[in-house]
């Protein structure tokens, strides 16, 4: 009879019969990072989204500083201070709704579809997505400090300090970004992924140490702000920054929550991509 020619098969079957079957890590890795590579080109091809990246953090520390500041403490130069880290780790997590929202605007131009035609690991374009988005959060962190800079924030803790401070935020967006590609996986456009996302993210920044230290709040929203993962990223990040010592319980909470929302998000998210796609 003679082998079955590959010409007359269906087009989705011979996409199909070139995917393996098993993905090695090795290559799951290489996967993610040159897909990742694509994410970060795509801030190449949109210069506007970079700007406005730059654009945010100087509105947030000037309404934040020059019109909170006095009320808060006395005088607007301590207030800096201590808003920095906060207005930091801030920036970073709204813009991990980035994520989802460029997930779900894939999704809907059908660039997934692609993807799924080829031999790459399932987990391979959420990973990519979410690594790109790092170089993204990593902008926000520069301008923010910049900005500071500029206003007269100088960080006691030095280069050092400020350099793992920014690893740490860094860090917790990572497992962030898993809840927010989550999200753009399960929510049917993207405009819904920004309205979810910020339903989930005003309260878990606006109820910790970012802006208020949780001493001046009521009893039972300190409970809340103790508890609250950003609190310890924040305070964390705060201590460094301003080499006002005793961080090691903050940095160690902050790579739990970190290591808990990855363990939870990843494989949510890795399932509801499959689901959509």
């Amino acid at each position: 009879m003679g082998a079955v020619s590959t010409r007359a098969q269906p087009e989705h079957t011979r996409w199909a019969s070139t995917v393996p079957e098993r993905i090695g890590p090795l290559s799951t890795v290489q996967n993610g990072l040159q897909l990742a590579w694509r994410s970060v080109l795509k801030i190449k091809a949109n210069p506007e989204e970079v700007f406005g990246l730059m654009l945010q953090p100087v509105m947030f520390v000037t309404l934040f500083v020059f019109v909170f500041g006095q009320a808060m403490m006395g005088d607007w130069q301590s207030y800096r201070d201590f808003l920095m880290p906060g207005i930091i780790a801030q920036s970073v997590i709204f813009a991990t709704l980035g994520t989802g929202f460029s997930l779900s605007q894939d999704v809907e131009k059908g660039i997934f579809d692609r993807f799924r035609s080829l031999p790459i690991a399932r987990s391979a374009p959420l990973t990519g997505a979410i690594l790109g988005d790092l170089v993204r959060y990593t902008i926000t962190v520069v301008m923010v400090l910049l900005v500071g800079l500029l206003i007269g924030f100088r960080p006691e803790g030095g280069v050092a300090g400020v350099v793992v401070a920014a690893a740490l935020v860094l860090l917790f967006a990572f497992a962030l970004c898993w809840m927010s590609a989550f999200v753009g996986m399960i929510v049917r456009t993207p405009m819904a992924v920004q309205a979810f996302g910020m339903i989930l993210m005003f309260p878990l920044t606006f109820s910790s140490s970012a802006f208020v230290s949780p001493d001046d709040m009521p009893g039972w929203l300190r409970v809340v702000a103790a508890n609250n993962p950003v609190t310890h990223v924040v305070d964390a990040m705060r201590g460094l920054m301003l080499d006002t010592g005793g961080v090691a319980g903050s940095v160690l909470w902050t790579v739990v929550w970190a290591a808990i929302i990855t363990a939870v998000f990843f494989p949510l998210a890795v399932w509801a991509y499959r689901r959509r796609t």
